[in-house]
């Protein structure tokens, strides 16, 4: 099967991971995708077939080359579920043969374009072929993308045992959008030495660092009585909930900050008189500003439960994961062989942060050295999402490379 075959295939099964479920996986529609990987696996050819049925992961191998058993174990991992930002139901993907550099009528009766004057980047892929969304949902390239590649190098290898490799571990998580890929990933059961998410984002990037991260969730207690006798005794939660948001630092929002900023982002709020719901993600790079962001969050709850009454804003925080740098650094070959196999692919490699996470966060403070790798997709989460068919090839092509290199 062809590489655009399969992601077209793949981004049309909803696999929506939601944070409120409780759940692993958090929805089990994520099952739909994972059974077709399991059984693609199986016609590919693939050995040591593993569906965690229960909490939907899927793992297999590639068998090394006779007389290469002994040389190290690399896996290859990327997440099945898609953002719950946006709709990933009844995706219906368009393919651009080679994209003119213009802006993208996304869907005309909406009215909803891909703008390059919003999206500058996109001249870059100009004489590529993309597929992008109808306007209505994300298209789902965060991660299939990844998926797709990683199974059509393991089709690859699986048709050309001459080439010679190591054993290669192939892993695909659920729930990698909410930040539980992790949780029931059985580091020993994958048993690879390495490995190197594909969850990245255009061609030629390279990521070790990533957001130290937490989520918040703020809640915030008001008091309704009639508009009419309401002097001296309302409390209401959403104007209070507005000036908790007006405290945090202006400019330390994802809006004004790149790089290496961190921010304080309100992802969704909710309320009413009696009671607001805020939900926050909280990111720095620099482990010692996180924990500062995360103490004065909590000052602004403290300082409006003094004004308004004890118990008016319950803050639940929790931390995420943290910058993986500190592991790679150990381990900087993994960076230095993807380097090395991108500048022999003529790919200008981009060596650069993470605005984000991935599974290979956590995996790399579990024992499993994991930097991430690009997919050639872009614009995630969202309507404006897209995938350059030639970056997609490359990466795949990429990663065959890279598997050889640990020969």
């Amino acid at each position: 099967m062809e590489l655009l075959d399969r992601f077209l295939k793949y981004v049309q099964i909803d696999t929506c991971s939601d944070e409120e479920s409780g759940l692993s996986p958090s929805t089990a529609k994520q099952h739909d995708l994972a059974k077709v990987l399991v059984e693609e696996l199986t016609q590919m050819g693939a050995t040591e077939i593993t569906y965690d049925k229960e909490h939907c992961y899927v793992y297999a191998s590639i068998p090394a080359t006779s007389g290469y058993e002994d040389k190290p174990v690399v896996g290859f991992i990327a997440h099945m579920d898609t953002s719950p930002a946006m709709s990933g139901a009844n995706v219906k993907p368009r393919f651009i043969e080679e994209y003119d550099g213009n802006d993208i009528v996304l869907n005309q009766e909406l009215n909803i374009v891909l703008k390059v004057a919003d999206f500058p980047e996109m001249k870059e892929l100009t004489g590529n072929d993309l597929v992008v969304t109808d306007g209505t949902t994300l298209l789902g390239a965060d991660d299939k993308a990844g998926i797709a590649e990683i199974m059509t190098m393991a089709e690859y290898f699986l048709t050309n045992p001459q080439v010679n490799h190591g054993k290669i571990r192939i892993g695909f998580t659920p729930d990698e959008e909410i930040g539980a890929g992790p949780d029931y990933f059985d580091v020993k059961l994958f048993g690879a030495d390495y490995a190197y998410t594909v969850d990245g984002g255009a061609l030629g990037e390279i990521e070790y660092e990533n957001f130290n991260a937490a989520n918040a969730k703020v809640y915030v207690h008001g008091r309704s009585v009639h508009p009419g006798s309401a002097k001296g005794k309302m409390k209401n939660s959403i104007l209070i909930a507005q000036e908790f948001q007006s405290m945090l630092p202006t400019f330390e929002n994802p809006m004004y900050t790149e790089m290496y900023e961190g921010f304080y982002h309100l992802d969704s709020i909710s309320g009413t008189v009696e009671e607001t719901k805020m939900d926050y993600i909280i990111r720095d790079h620099d482990r010692e500003k996180f924990e500062s962001k995360k103490v004065q969050f909590m000052a602004v709850a403290n300082f409006l439960n003094g004004k308004y009454g004890v118990g008016t804003v319950v803050v639940d925080m929790k931390d995420s994961y943290y910058n993986m740098r500190e592991v790679i650094e150990k381990n900087m070959f993994l960076v230095d062989y993807a380097k090395q196999v991108m500048e022999e692919m003529w790919i200008v490699p981009n060596i650069c942060p993470i605005r984000g996470g991935t599974d290979g966060a956590r995996l790399s403070f579990m024992g499993l050295p994991c930097p991430n790798l690009c997919t050639g997709g872009g614009n995630f989460h969202g309507k404006y999402e897209y995938a350059c068919v030639q970056s997609m090839e490359s990466v795949s092509r990429m990663l065959v490379k890279l598997a050889c290199k640990f020969v």
